[in-house]
């Protein structure tokens, strides 16, 4: 059986030729290879998805970038945070008589010149970055992988202290070989390589990589035969590709490479492959709150072991609200709560809490403690502190600068199942100005109807969100009215102790797993529930449509608590007496 002529992780490029030359070869006609597959996806899904190729390849973060070699195969994790719109490049050329292409490339292969053979084509231009608020445990799978692939390249590295340029470009020319030429058959069969055009490459094409933080990663990702509907701004994918990274490239835009593969690419646009890691997508997945989980316990949703999980971690909640086994209770409502409908400007689903009661010494120890669980909990969370200060001079919504043609980004674009805690505390009174009273509003609107007002300049645009939302009080939030209001009664201030790693797993599982639960109420209980609310009206007469729709939103989330699809009578009454207990706590 005669093996592949390229290796999908260290040649993906040889993958690329290799089909191209096939479906060539097969008659088909280049020029309509712009928008069509010609067997490459096919390819790399069995290599990632059918063989157990995906474990192999590494995940592009800041400490990765390092040891990873230009032109093979990386993962990159991360939230779309703008749409740079289209790119134009030759896609396919004639090298004399023979066909060649530079799709998933930015440097063509062999040497180009006008030719009525040439074909323009056009691919779309994604900004990714790092999921803002990623917790540290949500990405500590992306450093798994590195370590088995650096062992592996170090092997071959050697230190040198200078490089030339004619070193970087011998490696790239190393990884684009032709499956058929002298080079790419020894490699295949085993023969060694001269090092002198491989290992001292690899040390200057990685030693120069500047430092990035975590949090401020940026990945330029090129994506080709994909509809514009299926990614979207604020989405999280992990991008599977082509990395590009060169720190010699020269910023001259009418040099030969740029010649090569651009048309008129926009000053803005241009952002420079030293500084920003280019991704040629050749497989993307949209990633949700579930694979944010290192390790997924192999669990099925069965509701006696969702019950075990339900009872520990409402007991460590409740530790961690010092006792305050009511506060535990709604807490994981909250944590549960999710926008799984909109009904006009209704968003269905969210149970926005404040916890009010609080001081200086209470949320220096209380706010420390919940923040600390929430992060451990979530896979995406931030802490906002309220000031009047901040209200005046952060930058809430994203804002477009039509001089770099960029979407500046804001505090509050964020991925869907993002977590915000608002700490309110230390709000003083004070005099807002016009931006200070425009947060103020972009986050109430936040809260009310789950959506972000970006701003680009000539017109705003309201984008839906799903956002939990958790504000932290004295009394009750004037500035942002949660669906819960609940007064803080802690009794005691326990130790925490030390959680082990297969119980968080199961605790952030259950929440990430139940969230998405399908959910309805029959027939009886519906009838049962318009009877309690026709009669709780009877007895208030200030209760309206809000406080109805809070009531179903929390009958939902106590039967999805409970890994039940359907609300029953009994967890029905049990909102009915958090309820009572909580309007007992406000009078």
């Amino acid at each position: 059986m005669v093996g592949r002529q390229y290796d999908c992780l260290t040649n993906p490029l040889g993958a690329v030729r290799f089909t191209f030359d096939k479906a060539v070869a097969s008659g088909s006609d280049p020029a309509s290879f712009d928008r069509k597959d010609w067997g490459v996806a096919d390819i790399f899904r069995d290599f990632l998805f059918d063989n157990d190729g995906l474990a192999q390849v590494p995940i592009l973060t800041p400490s990765t970038l390092h040891v990873v070699q230009p032109n093979s195969l990386v993962r990159f994790r991360g939230m779309i945070q703008d749409m740079l719109g289209n790119e134009f490049y030759v896609g396919a050329y004639k090298n004399e008589e023979t066909w060649n292409t530079n799709k998933f490339s930015d440097v063509a292969q062999f040497p180009m010149g006008p030719s009525p053979d040439m074909r323009v084509w056009e691919r779309r231009l994604l900004y990714c970055v790092p999921v803002p608020g990623q917790n540290t445990w949500a990405d500590s799978a992306s450093e798994g992988v590195i370590h088995t692939y650096a062992t592996s390249a170090n092997r071959e590295k050697r230190q040198r202290e200078t490089c030339s340029v004619s070193d970087e470009m011998d490696i790239q020319d190393s990884s684009n070989e032709t499956p058929n030429s002298p080079r790419a058959k020894k490699m295949r069969e085993g023969e060694s390589v001269p090092q002198e055009n491989m290992t001292d490459a690899t040390d200057c094409s990685t030693s120069m990589a500047p430092e990035f933080d975590r949090n401020s990663f940026p990945c330029l990702v090129k994506i080709y035969d994909t509809p514009e509907s299926d990614l979207k701004l604020n989405d999280v994918f992990e991008f599977i590709g082509v990395l590009m990274f060169d720190t010699d490239v020269k910023d001259d835009k009418h040099g030969e490479n740029e010649m090569a593969n651009c048309f008129d690419e926009e000053e803005s646009v241009n952002l420079p492959s030293s500084k920003v890691p280019r991704l040629h997508c050749l497989v993307h997945r949209k990633l949700s709150v579930n694979d944010m989980i290192s390790i997924s316990p192999t669990m099925e949703p069965k509701p006696e072991l969702l019950r075990g999980i339900r009872d520990s971690l409402l007991r460590h909640l409740t530790v961690v609200l010092g006792d305050d086994e009511l506060a535990a209770h709604f807490m994981l409502l909250h944590l549960l709560s999710k926008v799984h409908v909109r009904v006009d400007s209704v968003a269905v689903g969210k149970l926005s809490f404040n916890l009010s009661g609080f001081d200086k010494s209470s949320i220096s120890v209380f706010g420390n403690r919940i923040n600390d669980a929430i992060k451990n909990l979530l896979p995406y969370s931030q802490r906002m502190p309220l000031t009047v200060d901040y209200l005046n001079t952060a930058s809430l919504a994203p804002v477009k600068d039509y001089q770099t043609n960029r979407l500046v980004p804001g505090v509050l674009q964020c991925a869907e199942g993002s977590h915000l805690t608002v700490d309110e505390t230390p709000l003083q009174s004070g005099t807002l100005n016009n931006n200070g009273v425009e947060n103020a509003r972009l986050l109430k609107d936040l809260m009310d109807f789950q959506k972000v007002e970006y701003d680009f300049k000539y017109y705003k645009m309201k984008m839906d969100a799903d956002v939990q939302l958790l504000i932290l009080s004295e009394g009750k939030s004037n500035i942002l009215p949660a669906d819960i209001v609940l007064p803080f009664h802690p009794t005691a201030v326990g130790p925490l102790g030390n959680v082990d790693a297969e119980t968080l797993n199961a605790w952030r599982w259950y929440l990430a797993t139940l969230r998405s639960l399908t959910y309805s109420i029959g027939t009886e209980i519906q009838k049962v529930v318009e009877d309690d609310m026709v009669s709780a009206r009877k007895v208030d007469r200030s209760l309206g449509t809000e406080d109805f729709n809070r009531w179903l939103t929390m009958g939902r989330l106590m039967s999805v608590s409970y890994g039940e699809a359907c609300l029953s009578n009994e967890h029905w009454q049990m909102v009915k007496e958090m309820e009572r207990l909580r309007k007992e706590r406000i009078k």
